[in-house]
């Protein structure tokens, strides 16, 4: 399909045109290209797609678990038999080094391949009665139509952990890729068609926040699961109480990365870097807040500019790259205002700090790696989620200092630790408030975890056993054989 060809949606299990003829243009973050055109859905269009789906969950609720479980491993095995050529769609609509993007669908094929494997272990209870011959049974059983909301930085990915759980448990799906990064969702609909799914299972509509606004206030939407901003994701749940529908948000986060006096010192910087400058700092997991004890502070800002300065930013397909692109002028702008910002209020630019320039980059929204030092609590760039390749430094004086900053933050995503300290570690699961923790290790989450956080980062959780709990919902069942008695 070429780029003066408009991407359609899909509908009902093949490829529609919307009456209103309206569509977006999609270019690469990396050179500003024109890589398609994408349809619009109208609220008639998304009304279509709901219909669709509710009336594919009629029969598809009945089909097996095994049944189900096949078919997303039969999609699984058109992903990677497609991996190369969906990688270059997300590294060219997203901005992402193509190293990363092969990384995110192999994640995506974690994630759907859990879900598959899980789908004959949903189980119930069977719970003695309260009065003779009786039995009580709660089962779980399917929602309905559910509503899968994606964020731009993944989008595979998230399409790929949203509708894995939710068809394993028996729910037909709507997803809506974001608006920036439609490609690879479109993408994998031609995937979705080619596995066998009956028509209505999984449609995909492409558009802006109407489309989504359209899917939250459907009276025949049970469920809203999305991945995005945290004043988005309060926007849905404030929508979604008109018609008491369940949400499950994974929202912001503005992570700690703790660097203790007994670390591995040259382990924890490889690992700051990689948590903070991986997809341009575009990930809600990113290192935001480097909080380093102060013994060891110097030695670790010295290992940590050495580092960040071998960086080679460039043009994403390209092999050697490490980053690329921030998807967006507008995020490239937001990021760089927040950088000033926090220079105006007293930190300090040690590297970057600015849009890079030159053959390479003007066509593209590049910023380069930066490093602030002596960021406080007071600082806005120290409580806002900055989303982007900016690492802040903070000098603690010893944990229960880490811990008192790590913990001064409306967001409760995740956090990571470096030490050996036995104490310290024995404290992280009762004082330090974050959903997921990783110690000694750069971040990235198991497919068989549980991905969740606590205040504005969200509400619910995806992946794992746990994830998949929110997929289908309990009936209980007083089951009762007993003879009336006279």
């Amino acid at each position: 399909m070429t780029s003066s060809t408009p991407h359609l949606l899909f509908i009902n299990g093949d490829w529609q045109a919307s009456a209103a003829g309206r569509y977006s243009e999609v270019h690469s973050p990396a050179n500003g290209d024109l890589l398609g055109r994408v349809t619009e859905a109208t609220a008639a269009d998304v009304d279509l797609a709901i219909d669709a789906a509710e009336q594919a969950f009629a029969s598809w609720r009945l089909t097996t678990a095994l049944s189900r479980a096949n078919l997303l491993l039969k999609l699984n095995q058109l992903i990677e038999r497609d991996r190369d050529a969906l990688a270059h769609t997300i590294t060219r609509e997203m901005g992402k080094p193509l190293k990363e993007a092969q990384g995110e669908l192999n994640y995506c094929i974690d994630l759907i391949r859990f879900a598959a494997e899980n789908a004959r272990r949903i189980e119930g209870d069977i719970i003695p009665g309260s009065r003779s011959g009786e039995q009580i049974l709660i089962q779980r059983l399917p929602h309905g139509v559910i509503a899968g909301i994606a964020a731009w930085n993944f989008p595979a990915a998230l399409l790929g952990r949203k509708l894995g759980p939710a068809l394993a448990a028996g729910n037909t799906v709507v997803l809506k890729p974001h608006e920036l990064t439609p490609l690879t969702g479109l993408a994998l609909a031609g995937l979705i068609k080619e596995a066998g799914f009956p028509p209505g299972v999984i449609n995909i509509v492409t558009g802006g926040i109407e489309v989504g606004q359209r899917l939250v206030a459907s009276p025949k939407v049970k469920l809203v699961t999305m991945t995005g901003s945290t004043a988005a994701g309060k926007k849905i749940m404030a929508a979604a109480a008109d018609t008491l529908k369940e949400v499950r948000l994974e929202l912001g986060g503005k992570a700690p990365f703790i660097v203790m006096e007994d670390a591995d010192l040259d382990a924890a910087v490889e690992a700051a870097v990689k948590a903070r400058f991986q997809n341009a700092g575009q990930i809600c997991t990113s290192n935001e807040r480097t909080l380093v004890h102060a013994s060891i502070y110097d030695r670790f800002v010295e290992k940590l500019l050495a580092r960040v300065k071998t960086l080679k930013v460039g043009d994403p397909l390209a092999a050697d790259t490490e980053m690329g692109p921030k998807v967006s002028a507008g995020e490239l702008e937001k990021v760089d205002a927040m950088v000033q910002r926090a220079r105006q209020q007293g930190a300090r630019l040690l590297t970057g700090g600015e849009r890079l320039h030159g053959e390479a980059y003007d066509r593209g929204h590049y910023y380069a790696p930066t490093v602030l030092d002596g960021v406080t609590g007071e600082m806005d760039i120290a409580r806002q989620e900055v989303f982007g390749p900016v690492l802040s430094l903070f000098k603690v004086k010893d944990f229960e200092h880490a811990l008192q900053l790590a913990n001064a933050s409306d967001y409760g995503l995740s956090a990571y630790v470096f030490t050996n300290n036995l104490q310290y570690l024995m404290r992280l699961s009762t004082d330090l408030d974050f959903g997921e923790i990783y110690v000694n290790r750069e971040g990235g989450e198991a497919a068989q975890g549980f991905h969740h956080g606590y205040g504005d980062s969200g509400l619910g959780g995806e992946d794992g056993k746990y994830g998949l709990d929110a997929y289908s919902r309990h009936k209980t069942v007083y089951l009762n054989a007993a003879k009336a008695r006279d």
